[in-house]
């Protein structure tokens, strides 16, 4: 499937695969972010928005969804993830890292990437360094010194599209287990 320029309209969706807390894990995380010394400007990720992205997918359209939600579910087995490794990478942004990343998380990376690849979705370039977004235009901005890691036992991931408001709203369209 070739991917429409970022230009098109509401025809398409702009789509992405992540794991989604469920509400013990996404209140951890915005215990966590709320420890942060937060520079002046700092845009801080809404709690309802915080996720891990697995897979990046970009412009779709509506019209593949259909095949497109049933050909991303791939063979998965539940892992642990322990996010603890507080960083502010360059321009400004503010994650938590895992120390290591798992197995199983970089098994399911892999198998969706494949399963894209059928699809004709071009895999990132970039290196996969797994984390959870907590703020942009943070520069400045000081991690905690000390707070316990967050523990997040993953039973599945999720398609996931970035809305077009102001807000940058998300929707979860399919969940897998």
């Amino acid at each position: 499937m070739n991917t429409p320029s970022a230009t098109d309209t509401s025809d398409t969706g702009r789509l992405f695969l992540a794991l989604w807390p469920d509400q013990r894990v996404r209140g951890a995380l915005v215990h966590y972010r709320d420890a942060w010394a937060w520079s002046r400007g700092a845009a801080l990720v809404r709690p309802d928005a915080l996720h891990l992205t697995v897979q990046f997918i970009g412009a779709v359209p509506r019209d593949h969804l259909p095949q497109l939600r049933a050909g991303l579910a791939v063979p998965f087995v539940p892992f642990d993830l322990s996010l603890d490794d507080p960083e502010l990478w360059p321009r400004g942004l503010a994650v938590l890292r895992p120390h290591a990343t798992p197995a199983g998380l970089l098994a399911l990376h892999e198998a969706l990437g494949q399963a894209l690849a059928q699809w004709g979705v071009e895999a990132e370039k970039r290196a996969f360094r797994p984390h959870v977004t907590f703020a942009r235009r943070a520069a400045g901005t000081v991690p905690p010194a000390s707070m316990p890691a967050i523990a997040w036992h993953v039973r599945g991931y999720a398609l996931v599209e970035s809305m077009r408001t102001a807000s940058g709203d998300y929707r979860v369209i399919q969940s897998y287990a």
